[in-house]
């Protein structure tokens, strides 16, 4: 081995991915936009309904006029899909900031060497968090037009599970880049 030898290009590439993966399921956790409902039969038509895990906003296009806590009055937020996502999106986010100070124990930039072995287990607790955040995404999707809206009404992917879901397949990137310094363990024995 060479001294000072350099960070292997793998973690580096799993420690740029899993801060990114971070900020935007993060983004995607906090805001109220997993699903859009417009064209509500009775309103206004420029009336948007943006429905998230945590809030309902009401916008009205023309004036941009927007008011969140709207009142639950379908049962949205009793639906299985949302009730799954409020619990595993937190636990998705607690786990990846576990897994990145894991990780930059693990790839220590400052040490000559990288201790292999705790980087390895931190990609695999990132590509669990990945996980976790990917299935609420997933199984939301597949029932966003079962949730529960008003007949007639236009529903649509709103831009929050579209963060969820590129943010879980960086974390789920970047954890697989830092398991492969399990590879370097074998290789020592």
């Amino acid at each position: 081995h060479l001294p000072g030898m350099r960070t292997p290009t793998a973690m580096i590439v799993g420690l740029v991915l899993c801060p990114c993966g971070l900020l935007l399921t993060l983004t995607g956790t906090l805001t109220p936009n997993w699903r859009q409902v417009s064209f509500i039969p009775d309103q206004p038509a420029d009336l948007i309904l943006e429905q998230g895990i945590w809030d309902m906003c009401r916008e009205r296009q023309s004036s941009h006029e927007r008011r969140c806590g709207q009142a639950d009055e379908l049962g949205y937020f009793e639906q299985v899909p949302v009730r799954v996502a409020q619990g595993l999106m937190p636990t998705s986010l607690v786990l990846t900031l576990l897994g990145l100070v894991v990780a930059a124990l693990g790839v220590r930039c400052w040490r000559k060497e990288p201790r292999h072995l705790l980087a390895g287990v931190a990609g695999l607790v990132l590509l669990l968090s990945g996980l976790l955040s990917l299935v609420p995404a997933c199984w939301y999707t597949h029932e966003l037009w079962a949730l529960p809206a008003l007949a007639r009404s236009t529903l649509v992917v709103g831009y929050s599970l579209v963060l969820n879901y590129l943010g879980s397949c960086l974390e789920i990137l970047g954890g697989l880049a830092l398991t492969l310094s399990f590879h370097h363990c074998c290789k020592e024995r």
